[in-house]
């Protein structure tokens, strides 16, 4: 729920304001009559949004202002004696709009809209901030759903034995976790060893999973199960494993041992297997091309990893920080925060390309924003802003009056200012578009038109 601020000497006006906001139930409001009513009522309140009246019994708006904008607030600024200097005044000081008494509800409805939705960015943004100075080297996220993950991970973890399986989209971080996995059991201080089962043909994936026996003098060649030995062997894809190899990894996994290439000695290691997979196994299994019982073997405890459109912002946020510190060490001058608006693109994205694709992409944004405070929209990729509904880089805001003015001259123009065809496709009654052209001083142009 959204709390609004109202600091207003007319107590009639903070009244019917504080009303209008709570009337939907998603907002909560208060009232200060004085400025420094209101200025004890921030700091201790801390609210979303603050509506500030200009002229105050003690101070003015703009003293109010100063003395609370080291908070970085969301302010819209409230006056019967506004003009242009003053609203521009307004803005160059940190306010975020300008109204003028008396206020139209729509529109103060609209830029209250506006300033919450960047009263929850800067929100969000400090956020950030705050958790890279915790922030662990492997995030998971803060959610319920990923907190059911981190709950699993650390049961898998404990398991000495136990195989794991960690199913997700390319790029999703299954190999972190894997990680994750091996430094927090109590393999954490044998070896972790990688493979990626589809980067090799199987019969140079069976030499470096399971060695290949010496020969003509030449020396044994020890397999990766061999050298993680007390340790943790990550298999990634394991869904491309050829088929001639799943019964040799069964074995392994079932407890029996393995020999290596041209070998006859068997070995038993003492490694414990965590594999990876893209694919749904299931449907491998049912089109013949994965074994079944092999299937049930790694699927002792599986792990579904999210893809990042299915986190949620506050998740995303974090890894967002956390790329940010793994990076910055090695950026020099590289910026370490966001603008608000390069932050919206970033969390409105869906990131078809997963945490590889967000890594990416900061990388990308911190060399180009080098020298500057902060990553704004131009730093991103054009898909990234475009994806996020508008081009922020560019938004200009603009209340519901100026749409609907912009709106009704562009149909009128398509009409060739045909009052009766552009009522028609407006879908209002063309009286209700005369006077619309009135209000919005569009007359002149419809003038002897029908």
């Amino acid at each position: 729920m959204a709390s609004i601020l109202i600091i207003d000497d007319e107590v009639a006006i903070a009244a019917a304001f504080a009303m209008f906001f709570r009337h939907d139930g998603q907002h909560v409001a208060y009232e200060a009559h004085t400025g420094a009513e209101g200025v004890d009522a921030y700091w201790r309140l801390r609210p979303d949004l603050v509506l500030l009246d200009v002229r105050l019994p003690d101070m003015t708006g703009f003293d109010v202002l100063a003395k609370i904008r080291s908070d970085d607030p969301v302010v819209i600024m409230v006056t019967a004696y506004g003009d242009v200097p003053m609203a521009v005044d307004a803005l160059h000081k940190g306010a975020e709009n300008f109204l003028t008494k008396p206020v139209d509800l729509s529109h103060l409805a609209a830029a209250a809209d506006r300033a919450l939705e960047k009263s929850h960015l800067r929100r969000m943004n400090r956020y950030l901030s705050e958790k890279r100075d915790a922030a662990s080297r492997v995030i998971v996220g803060s959610s319920p759903a990923m907190r059911d993950i981190v709950q699993q991970v650390t049961l898998l973890a404990q398991g000495d034995r136990t195989t794991g399986l960690l199913i997700g989209e390319r790029g999703s971080g299954k190999g972190r976790v894997a990680e994750l996995i091996h430094q927090q059991s109590p393999r954490a201080s044998g070896p972790f060893v990688e493979v990626n089962c589809a980067a090799l043909t199987a019969e140079s994936l069976d030499i470096e999973l399971f060695g290949e026996e010496g020969s003509g003098g030449k020396p044994a060649r020890r397999g990766l199960f061999e050298i993680a030995d007390g340790g943790t062997l990550f298999l990634d894809e394991i869904g491309e494993l050829a088929p001639q190899l799943q019964p040799k990894l069964l074995r392994v996994l079932e407890g029996r041992g393995f020999r290596r290439h041209g070998g006859a000695v068997e070995i038993v290691p003492d490694s414990r297997v965590i594999a990876a997979t893209s694919r749904d196994l299931g449907d491998e299994v049912a089109a013949g091309r994965f074994r079944e019982d092999l299937f049930y073997r790694l699927s002792v405890m599986p792990i579904r990893l999210l893809p990042l459109r299915e986190r949620t912002r506050e998740d995303v946020l974090e890894l967002i920080g956390q790329v940010m510190v793994d990076l910055g060490s090695a950026l020099a001058d590289a910026p370490g925060a966001l603008s608000d608006d390069a932050l919206d693109a970033m969390l409105r994205y869906g990131w078809p390309g997963n945490i590889r694709e967000l890594r990416n992409t900061v990388e990308r944004a911190m060399l180009l924003a080098r020298g500057g405070a902060r990553i704004e929209p131009r730093h991103l990729a054009r898909e990234i802003t475009n994806a996020s509904g508008a081009d922020v880089a560019h938004h200009t805001p603009r209340t519901i009056a100026d749409v609907e003015k912009a709106h009704i001259d562009r149909t009128l123009k398509v009409h060739n200012f045909n009052r009766t065809h552009a009522a028609r496709e407006l879908g209002i009654a063309r009286a209700t578009l005369i006077k619309k052209i009135r209000e919005y001083e569009l007359a002149d142009r419809t003038r002897g038109r029908s």
